[in-house]
């Protein structure tokens, strides 16, 4: 059984940092993609950053300079350093994954359990 458990989520003021790791675990022959999502209240899930496995990455326009999405593929885990966070970074920040699990399951993509993250003025 695969999982991702999210930690490091917290209250942090404006102008500060914090930091999310993500740690995939369980029967796992391979990782693609991994990523950061949020949601905020009232609002859809959207991308915040993504990296492939051999580390190119992406980032929405409203984090870039930012936010720094990193992973480790020995340890199965993917990384978002915020720094200069603001109020509107506040939301619940979910970790996905491409995971490739031993046959016949296959390829899927599995989501942690959020972690919220809120930003004071």
């Amino acid at each position: 059984q695969v999982r991702l458990v999210e930690s490091g989520g917290g209250l942090v003021q404006a102008g500060g940092s914090l930091g999310l790791s993500c740690l995939a675990s369980g029967s796992i022959v391979t990782i693609g993609v991994m990523g950061w999502y949020r949601q905020a209240p009232g609002s859809q899930r959207e991308l915040v950053a993504g990296i492939t496995q051999n580390g190119r990455t992406n980032y929405a326009d409203s984090v870039k300079g930012r936010f720094t999405i990193s992973r480790d593929n020995v340890q199965n885990t993917v990384y978002l350093h915020m720094n200069s966070v603001k109020p509107e970074d506040t939301a619940v920040y979910y970790c996905s994954a491409e995971i490739q699990a031993p046959m016949p399951k296959g390829r899927s993509t599995y989501w942690g359990q959020g972690t919220q993250v809120t930003v004071s003025s």
